[in-house]
């Protein structure tokens, strides 16, 4: 990914998006009389793209987009909101009364900064990219937070655990026709040809089912419309062709849900390599097809076997009991996971270097989980590590996935426990959204698993998942969910972290003092 949204330059964008209000929607407005600016304002689509178009011009570095991805890029990144700008007794965006807050919460949204979170964001989300579980980009994330964690005062750990191998695939761009702020990682099927690079003109051959096979395909890489049932018969007839490789596009899914990168199965020593890509990527792919008379890519595909995953927990120990706030840092494949789930990650950070200067009388314990997106294998393994007595000492674990989505219809904060009954952890959550004004925001708890709350609950111990989503269910997730397309510039709002930041920490305070 081209990483070109340092703090300066985003800050700068949103400073220009600030001074230009007057001239929007009567929707947006400015200022603390303004609560609903950022989930619900929207900037006629012309005018933010001409807007920051121009900014980034002035931006130094490079500027290349590819041939179709400069409008496309620009629009999305005007999602990522202004810094938030609003004090302790000011009305918070979105909420319906004023807060109310005690001594204690004033100590914690006084410090925290959503700003501060965002630098680590895009160290994870765009330095470091895709962060698949037990690779070398996971690794990274690991040392990374740990760092941080051990800078607070932390006593910092990292808990190895086996995790299955995996196998990806890279997507390079010979000739820049392809946007360059779109992750391009996919997926590589395991009976594919690994640990190879290949390049060659893109042949589009239509469904696998009734493949239409152009006189050029030697030396091409060929791309076709996937189904599991047709796929060994498509790979084979493509190798005796001649093709260098083979690109499988997945099925649309129903809106807002976009299909993911995969690692296409039911191959046995294919000769050439066989990729899968993400809904965007297969898009964007037939698009450019569409407009050039030639798109030569390379494919790189790559087997890690032999892995191991981590936990990274930080810990501050009290007198009493357990209170810990957790998030993943993992993504699934082609993911740079800025919202899924670099937000939650970021929130926990923020908060443990906040009360890093803040004692309490309980032990106070702010974990990061590995390979959650693999069956929370991360915080399953923490947990069955834990005896009965170390257990028992748990008051709340306040987990965080996915909070800070730039989605418009994401309205709703979602209380969800895998019971679907309520414990200490949504008591808490529900009385810190009381104060803050929230509480007409706030849903549940609701009955939903799928993060790694889920792990805790399964021992008896209270936990929740808190969460941006649809105001429809839980499961009404943004278009970029695992996708290319998890970015800070189209996915990340950064008001609804700060929120996100608030409810958690007043929450967690209230519990652990």
């Amino acid at each position: 990914m081209t990483d070109r949204s340092g703090p300066r330059s985003w800050l700068a964008l949103q400073r220009l998006l600030r001074g230009t209000r007057h001239g929007t929607s009567p929707h947006v407005s400015e200022g603390h009389d303004a609560p609903h600016r950022v989930l619900r304002s929207r900037t006629p689509m012309h005018r933010t793209e001409h807007l920051l178009a121009t900014a980034l011009e002035r931006q130094p570095g490079p500027s290349r987009r590819g041939l179709l991805g400069a409008v496309a890029g620009v629009t999305a990144a005007s999602t990522l909101t202004a810094a938030p700008a609003w004090g302790a007794d000011d009305l918070r965006p979105g909420a319906v009364t004023r807060p109310k807050l005690d001594r204690y919460d004033r100590e914690i949204v006084s410090g925290l900064s959503s700003e501060r979170a965002l630098q680590h964001l895009q160290v994870l989300s765009e330095r470091i990219g895709p962060r698949i579980g037990g690779t070398e980009s996971e690794k990274r994330a690991a040392d990374y937070i740990a760092g941080q964690l051990d800078k607070f005062g932390y006593r910092t750990r990292l808990e190895p655990f086996p995790v299955a191998d995996k196998f990806l695939a890279q997507i390079a761009d010979v000739r820049g026709m392809l946007p360059d702020d779109l992750c391009w990682q996919a997926g590589a099927a395991p009976g594919g040809k690994l640990d190879v690079t290949v390049e060659g003109p893109v042949r589009d051959v239509g469904p696998a089912t009734a493949p239409v096979w152009p006189a050029d395909v030697a030396g091409s890489i060929v791309i076709a419309d996937d189904t599991a049932a047709a796929r060994p018969a498509l790979v084979a007839e493509a190798a005796a062709r001649g093709a260098v490789g083979v690109i499988l596009l997945p099925a649309d899914q129903v809106y807002p849900r976009r299909a993911s990168a995969f690692s296409p199965s039911g191959l046995t020593s294919a000769p050439i390599p066989v990729i899968g890509v993400a809904q965007v990527q297969k898009r964007l792919i037939r698009e450019a097809l569409a407009v050039v008379t030639s798109l030569p890519l390379k494919i790189s595909t790559t087997a890690h076997r032999g892995l191991i995953s981590n936990n990274v927990i930080g810990e501050r120990r009290g007198k009493g009991p357990v209170v810990m706030v957790s998030g993943h840092y993992d993504t699934v494949p082609g993911a740079p996971g800025a919202n899924d789930d670099g937000s939650g990650t970021v929130l926990t950070m923020e908060l443990a270097r906040v009360f890093s200067r803040i004692p309490t009388h309980a032990t106070l314990r702010f974990a990061l989980w590995g390979s959650e997106e693999q069956g929370l294998l991360g915080s399953r393994y923490h947990v069955a590590q834990l005896a009965q007595d170390q257990r028992d000492r748990y008051r709340a674990v306040f987990q965080n996935d996915m909070v800070a989505t730039s989605w418009d219809p994401a309205v709703t904060y979602w209380l969800l426990s895998f019971t679907g009954l309520a414990n200490t952890a949504t008591d808490a959550v529900r009385a810190a959204g009381q104060r803050l004004g929230y509480d007409a925001q706030l849903v549940g708890p609701v009955q939903r698993g799928a993060s790694d709350h889920q792990s805790f609950q399964e021992a008896g111990i209270a936990s929740a998942n808190f969460s941006w989503r649809g105001e429809l269910a839980p499961s009404y997730l943004e278009p970029p969910y695992h996708s290319p397309e998890d970015t800070i510039a189209k996915n990340v709002s950064l008001e609804r972290l700060q929120v996100s930041m608030e409810l958690i920490g007043c929450a967690t305070y209230a519990v652990a003092r």
